[in-house]
C-alpha cells in the first residue's frame, strides 16, 4: 500500500440546491428556515452574469475571466452565461476545471512561473496554447515541455514589470521583467511564437484609470525597443468595485482610457485582452455569519480571516453588512461600528472594520456580509477545524449595487 496520501486543505462547500431551498429566493427566507450555525455562502448567478455581460459589451477587446478570483462552478457558469469565452488560469487544477466545464473555452496559462508537469498537462491534455513568462529560464522551460513552436500555435506572453502604484493591493513586487529584459524576451520568443504578446498588471482594486494609460505607454516603449511584431497587448485585471466608503469611477472611464492609449500606440493588427476578476463577481456573493458572543463593541462570529473574510484582516477591507433577525421586527437601535473576531483561537483572526450594525446586535443574531464574490470562499483554510460551510443560490440583488454606467450599453 502506498504511503503517499493527498487531501484537500478545505472540505468542499456543502451544496444546498434542493427543491425545498430553491423555492426560497432570498437570503432572509433561507435564514428563517435553515437558521444556519455554520457560515452560509450565498451566490447570485444572475448578478454575476449581468456584470460579465456589461464588461464584455464595454471592453474594446477580448475578456478573460481570472479564475483564481472565484473558481466555484456556479460562478464559472454565470460568467459564461454573461458572454465570457476565455479564462485566465494560474494552475493545472484551474485549467482542468475550466476544460471539464467548457470544452470549447479559450484557456490561457497566465502564471509567469509554472511547474514543468503543469505545462505538459496544459499543453498535451487540455489544449492550452498560451503561456505567460517573465524570464529566459521560463521561456526555455515552456519550449522544452511543450516541444512546440510557431507552427503548433504556441502563444508566448511576456509579463512586464510595473512600478509600484496606488492600487489598494500592490502587485509590483513578485512578477514581471524590467523593460530592457522584456524587450529581450520578446525578441527571443518571437521565432517560436505563433502568437506573441505583452501583458502587465497595474495592481488589484486600482482606482485610477490613468494607471492603464501609463502602463500602455510603457508597453509601447518595450515593443518598439524589441523591434519585433506582437499580436496581443493584455492589460491584466485590477478593475475596481465599490465597498463601503469606496466609490470607483465607472468602468467606462477605464475602458475609454485603455482604448485611447492603445490607439495612440498605432499598432495595427494588435488585439487587446483584459483579465477581470473582482469586477465580474464581487457583487455576486455574500456570506451569512452568526454572532456567537458579544464583548462591548466586539462581536465574535463564526467566520473570519482564515475563512471567507481574509481581506477584512490585514488588507483592512470593509464590507457592507446587515443584521438578520427572522423572528423579530427590524431593529430601531442606532448603528454602531463593530470589530469582528473570527472563530479560531488566533488573535490575528480580527477584522477591525468598523462594521456598522444596530447597537443592540447580540449573540444569536445573523449578519450578512456582502461584496464577497471575489476572494471570499476561495481563500478559506481548514485552520482550527473551521472548514465547514454551506453554499446556496439566491435571487437577491447585490448588497451594493453599482451605479448605471452610461459608457456601457448592454445592447452594444
Amino acid at each position: 500500500m502506498s504511503l503517499l496520501r493527498t487531501r484537500a486543505a478545505v472540505a468542499p462547500l456543502r451544496r444546498q440546491f434542493d427543491d425545498a431551498l430553491t423555492a426560497l429566493p432570498s437570503v432572509d427566507a433561507l435564514v428563517a428556515v435553515e437558521r444556519p450555525e455554520e457560515p452560509m455562502h450565498c451566490l447570485r448567478p444572475a448578478a454575476i452574469a449581468e456584470a460579465a455581460a456589461g464588461f464584455v459589451a464595454g471592453f474594446p477587446g477580448e475578456v478573460l475571466y481570472a479564475v483564481k478570483c472565484n473558481p466555484e462552478p456556479t460562478v464559472l457558469r454565470a460568467v459564461w452565461e454573461g458572454g465570457v469565452r476565455h479564462f485566465d488560469c494560474a494552475s493545472a487544477n484551474e485549467v482542468a476545471l475550466v476544460r471539464s466545464m467548457f470544452p470549447e473555452a479559450g484557456i490561457h496559462f497566465m502564471h509567469p512561473i509554472k511547474a514543468r508537469g503543469a505545462i505538459r498537462a496544459a499543453w498535451g491534455e487540455h489544449g492550452v496554447r498560451d503561456f505567460v513568462l517573465d524570464s529566459a529560464a521560463e521561456l526555455g522551460k515552456i519550449l522544452a515541455e511543450t516541444g512546440a513552436g510557431a507552427a503548433e500555435g504556441l502563444g508566448l506572453f511576456i509579463r512586464l514589470a510595473m512600478p509600484k502604484g496606488q492600487a489598494m493591493l500592490d502587485l509590483s513586487g513578485k512578477f514581471g521583467a524590467a523593460p530592457e529584459e522584456a524587450a529581450e524576451l520578446l525578441r527571443a520568443a518571437r521565432p517560436a511564437a505563433g502568437r506573441l504578446g505583452i501583458c502587465f498588471h497595474v495592481g488589484s482594486q486600482m482606482m485610477d484609470p490613468l494607471a492603464w494609460r501609463n502602463a500602455m505607454a510603457l508597453a509601447g516603449e518595450v515593443i518598439r525597443a524589441a523591434g519585433v511584431p506582437v499580436e496581443v497587448i493584455d492589460v491584466g485585471g485590477g478593475f475596481p468595485v465599490a465597498y463601503p466608503g469606496i466609490e470607483p469611477p465607472p468602468l467606462g472611464a477605464f475602458f475609454a482610457e485603455i482604448e485611447a492609449s492603445f490607439e495612440a500606440l498605432e499598432l495595427p493588427g494588435v488585439t487587446l485582452w483584459a483579465e477581470p476578476g473582482r469586477a465580474l463577481v464581487a457583487g455576486g456573493g455574500s456570506v451569512v455569519l452568526q454572532v456567537q458572543a458579544r464583548r462591548g463593541g466586539e462581536l465574535f462570529v463564526n467566520d473570519g480571516v482564515y475563512g471567507a473574510l481574509s481581506d477584512a484582516g490585514v488588507p483592512g477591507f470593509t464590507f457592507p453588512v446587515r443584521l438578520i433577525r427572522p423572528d423579530a421586527p427590524a431593529s430601531l437601535a442606532p448603528e454602531e461600528g463593530f470589530v469582528l473576531w473570527g472563530p479560531t483561537c488566533d488573535s490575528a483572526d480580527r477584522m477591525k472594520g468598523p462594521f456598522w450594525l444596530p447597537a443592540d446586535t447580540r449573540e444569536g443574531d445573523w449578519i450578512e456580509v456582502g461584496q464577497l464574490g471575489a476572494y471570499g470562499a476561495c481563500l478559506r483554510t481548514a485552520f482550527n477545524g473551521f472548514d465547514r460551510a454551506r453554499l446556496v443560490e439566491v435571487r437577491d440583488r447585490p448588497m451594493l449595487e453599482a451605479p448605471a454606467d452610461p459608457e456601457i450599453s448592454l445592447a452594444a
